[in-house]
């Protein structure tokens, strides 16, 4: 049987790989964890897929079903302010129950939502069936806490960048197949019903992941580290899976009384909300808005500065994401360049995505557009995942699903604060809104070097005692 260190000295997938003993008459099962990691990513792929589908089709249903304006951006700002209360509540949650549990009924409540949004005849029956999206469409967040359960803290940037790769595809793909759909005779209902039944089916790929392998991949791991110096273990991190959490497997907390789970989340959320990362959620928010900031009037702003037409500014846009893709699938050689160091590489991004931001705001032509965004998807991609692992670095593993919800209810924050700064900015001048979000940015790189050694000790990210 090979030894543990051994096998933490071969060049791994994400997951890592492990030989294992026992079990199936001591046959070793090196791709049950790279199966999982790569089924996951099959469930951000499929959930933007599905979801771009149907988002950009929406305005033009609601308007088709007689809603005014006012009435259609009521709707859209509900489903806003649900994402922004329930995102922590169902991290913690999951954090609770375990993933497994919370995956599946945010999955399939998606579902109904969705299926809802495929008999929606009236403005109120639209409306209504956004509620069960706005509370449950959390699947992205907990599938992120679940790899993070997985996977060890080096890999997990490669492991969160390479996810975000996937949905990024997703993300792409869907207006094309959803635009096609739409063509057809009562195209909208069904491109609803499409991506209804895409979530069913993503559903049912979180049922049969092996979560049973998993659990003894796992507990093998466990004992096998207990058999090994400290020092071993630091060498084999980066390859091997972490035990698994309490947030990882579904565990015997999934069937207790709502009102305990209800009491527990809650009691979480405080332990979170009286902590000491506040400078991480602030740093989240300032960030998400500069980027916010930049993209909220781009199209508009390339007509007024340079007269280019909307169509090139979403083939812009689209080149822009896909940039954004690849960035994620370069993740692995970029933190092995930065030797792990989580803080070090999210200040630079960060300084970076500053720096763009400011050439964008001032460029003389379209050449420097062209330039920064094509940079921009990189360094912005580059910072959510630094800003979420760092996250989970300082805040420790344990309450992944919890942290993770707040830094979605901190975007949520920021999405409802940019349409508002963006459009005092552009009273003053096109390039107002980016403008301002240099100032945002530069606050945030300041904080950055005021925790530094909050964030560092020898060059490394450091774990908060818990």
């Amino acid at each position: 049987m090979p030894s543990t260190a051994a096998a933490g000295r071969r060049p791994g997938a994400a997951a890592g790989r492990m030989a294992e003993d026992g079990g199936r008459g001591g046959a070793t099962s090196p791709a049950a964890a790279r199966r999982f990691v790569r089924c996951l990513y099959a469930v951000g792929f499929l959930d933007l897929f599905g979801v771009s589908m149907v988002v950009p089709l929406m305005n033009l249903h609601i308007k088709s079903l007689g809603a005014s304006h006012t009435v259609a951006g009521i709707i859209g700002s509900l489903y806003g302010i649900m994402q922004l209360f329930s995102s922590t509540f169902v991290g913690c949650w999951s954090d609770i129950v375990g993933r497994r549990y919370s995956l599946l009924a945010c999955i399939l409540l998606s579902a109904l939502g969705y299926f809802l949004l495929g008999t929606s005849t009236t403005v109120f029956l639209f409306a209504v069936s956004r509620v069960p999206v706005g509370i449950f469409k959390h699947t992205l967040s907990i599938s992120k806490a679940l790899l993070s359960d997985l996977v060890s803290e080096r890999d997990r940037p490669l492991v969160m960048g390479r996810f975000n790769a996937a949905s990024g595809v997703g993300f792409i793909l869907g207006p094309v197949v959803g635009g096609y759909l739409t063509e057809l005779e009562d195209g909208f209902y069904k491109t609803s019903f499409i991506c209804a039944s895409i979530f069913v089916l993503n559903a049912g790929l979180v049922w049969m992941l092996p979560w049973d392998e998993e659990n003894f991949v796992n507990k093998k791991l466990e004992r096998g580290k207990k058999r090994t110096d400290n020092s071993s273990a630091i060498r084999d991190c980066d390859s091997h899976l972490k035990p698994v959490t309490n947030g990882a497997m579904a565990n015997d907390s999934a069937f207790q009384s709502p009102w305990v789970q209800i009491a527990t989340v809650l009691k979480r959320i405080k332990e979170i909300a009286s902590s000491d990362l506040w400078d991480i959620f602030l740093i989240r928010l300032l960030m998400s808005v500069a980027i916010l900031l930049y993209y909220s009037n781009f199209t508009l702003a390339l007509d007024e500065r340079f007269g280019v037409k909307p169509l090139f500014s979403g083939y812009l846009m689209s080149y822009s994401s896909t940039l954004g893709v690849l960035a994620g699938c370069l993740l692995g050689p970029i933190t092995r360049l930065y030797q792990h160091n989580t803080y070090r590489l999210l200040l630079h991004s960060s300084t970076f995505t500053c720096v763009l931001i400011l050439l964008y705001a001032s460029a003389p032509g379209m050449w420097m557009v062209v330039l920064s965004s094509t940079f921009l998807a990189f360094s912005t991609t580059i910072g959510r995942t630094c800003i979420i692992d760092l996250e989970l670095t300082i805040g420790g593993n344990e309450a992944s699903g919890t942290l993770l919800g707040v830094g979605q209810s901190v975007t949520s924050v920021g999405r409802i604060i940019a349409p508002l700064l963006s459009g005092i900015a552009q009273e003053f001048s096109p390039c107002g809104p980016p403008s301002l979000g240099v100032g945002l940015a530069l606050i945030a790189i300041l904080i950055m070097n005021i925790n530094k050694q909050k964030y560092c000790s020898s060059g490394n990210v450091k774990l908060k005692n818990q």
